[in-house]
């Protein structure tokens, strides 16, 4: 497992990847070209995967990520050090607080 900031990144097993994940074309990438997990509202720094890949988003409103990289990656931040990954099939889960009445993801 993996984590930088409130964002967690844990290995999946190909034979666990559902197949609507392998067929997805992916999300799209932002305009430095790097595959964004989350976005910080307030600062716009950004916990992202550079290299090649595609992140696939997961059925639900607040459905996991999942994360394909064939030749592995770097998970990058303003504010963190990198993270190398190596290559396979990961979920990236966002940190979710409680609020009376609710559960959200963490603002950043």
């Amino acid at each position: 497992m993996y984590r930088q900031g409130d964002v967690l990144i844990v290995p999946v097993d190909e034979e666990a990847v559902p197949d609507s994940a392998t067929e997805q074309p992916g999300l799209p990438r932002d305009a430095r070209g790097r595959m964004v997990l989350a976005l910080g509202e307030v600062t716009g720094h950004a916990h992202a995967v550079v290299g090649p890949g595609r992140l696939v988003r997961e059925a639900g409103p607040y459905g996991p990520l999942l994360l394909h990289l064939p030749d592995g990656g770097r998970v990058v931040h303003e504010e963190h050090a990198a993270i190398p990954l190596p290559r396979g099939w990961y979920r990236v889960v966002r940190q979710r607080e409680y609020v009376p009445g609710a559960v959200r993801i963490v603002a950043d």
